[in-house]
């Protein structure tokens, strides 16, 4: 392992595919150290990334199921364990399902995943980011919640209906950005920021892998969309451009944009917290 503390530490959830492998190529081509939070293995033929993985430049753990908080919290004390400083931790895994499914904890699988899982994430590794320099959190949302009409706690975690990008997805990804709002100042008392960024639309169709868009736009993004390296650059600037000393906002473009449904942000962040303490903290899930 590379110990060199001169090099900033990134980690990555979601580092093997799409968005978060573009990101971990740019950031270790730029002499960043990687830890990456995977559900599967990085591509075989990526030779770059293999040999990064044996001189230790990139670290990489494995987690069955994100939202299966048993295999989630052997995976952070493994991280916990064998790591010592983390500078940005980037929420980056997620995707997008074709019907309602529901997590092994009971809840909508969106929410739990790409909304509550990401609050576990940060908590458990908050002491290894107060010992990096950089101190900072960004959270992979998406503008797609734009078209969101009503929002519900209750909705959040046992919707009535159902459908693709628009429904549970784009009501999940609010709530992750509503509730990177509300714990800003919590987290400015360890000197640590947190903002949500949109990565914009990035081809990141896997053959073979249910995609969870409308077949429209997965048309769309086969013949129109940016390449990956796209959004990561979004959520490279997002972490160390020119909002890089603002906390709690949610960048769209590279802008600050407004949130619809602010009125929520406490309340979802109250109950997330509640989740985290009382299944994860102290459940044996």
């Amino acid at each position: 392992m590379n110990t060199n503390q001169r090099e900033h530490v990134a980690l990555i959830t979601g580092a093997s595919n799409g968005i978060g492998l573009a990101l971990t190529r740019k950031l270790l081509s730029e002499s960043w150290q990687v830890v990456a939070l995977n559900r599967s293995n990085f591509p075989a033929d990526d030779m770059f990334i293999h040999n990064v993985l044996k001189n230790g430049r990139l670290r990489a753990y494995k987690v069955t199921d994100l939202a299966d908080y048993g295999s989630l919290r052997r995976s952070l004390e493994e991280i916990k364990g064998k790591e010592q400083q983390i500078d940005i931790l980037f929420n980056n895994a997620g995707g997008g399902l074709s019907e309602l499914s529901y997590s092994k904890q009971g809840r909508e699988k969106h929410y739990d995943l790409l909304t509550v899982v990401p609050y576990i994430i940060m908590m458990e590794l908050k002491e290894l980011l107060k010992n990096g320099r950089l101190k900072t959190v960004i959270n992979t949302s998406s503008q797609v919640f734009r078209f969101t009409k009503e929002f519900t706690i209750e909705n959040l975690e046992h919707p009535k209906t159902f459908s693709k990008m628009y429904g549970p997805y784009a009501t999940s990804k609010l709530a992750l950005s509503l509730w990177t709002q509300a714990v800003a100042p919590q987290l400015a008392k360890d000197d640590i920021k947190i903002r949500s960024v949109d990565p914009g639309i990035n081809n990141t169709l896997r053959k073979g892998k249910d995609s969870g868009l409308t077949p429209g736009f997965e048309l769309f993004m086969k013949f129109f969309a940016s390449p990956p390296t796209h959004g990561a650059n979004r959520l490279y600037e997002g972490a160390l451009g020119k909002h890089c000393n603002e906390t709690g906002v949610f960048l769209l473009k590279d802008r600050v944009a407004d949130l619809k449904f602010t009125e929520y942000a406490q309340r979802v962040l109250d109950k997330i917290s509640d989740i985290y303490s009382r299944e994860f903290l102290d459940g044996s899930v």
